[in-house]
């Protein structure tokens, strides 16, 4: 997927992935998209919980080797 930024959260724990990707998203204009790169477990719940509540859209999300990536698209 074409994404205009890139954000490694690999190591951080909850709510620092999300925090991150919030301040990410504000620097970004309306329908850029945002790769997020995390190992929090509970990362996944959280960037659908995110996305549900600001509005902004969470595109595409896999797993591999215990590291979760994110595409978040900017409302």
């Amino acid at each position: 997927m074409e994404f205009q930024k890139e954000l490694d959260a690999r190591g951080l724990n909850c709510p620092l992935p999300i925090l991150k990707t919030k301040k990410a998203l504000a620097d970004m204009v309306s329908g850029e998209v945002l790769k997020v790169i995390a190992t929090d477990p509970g990362a996944l719940r959280d960037f659908q919980a995110f996305a549900k509540q600001t509005g902004n859209a969470l595109l595409e999300h896999t797993e591999q080797h215990r590291e979760f990536v994110f595409f978040m698209q900017r409302k």
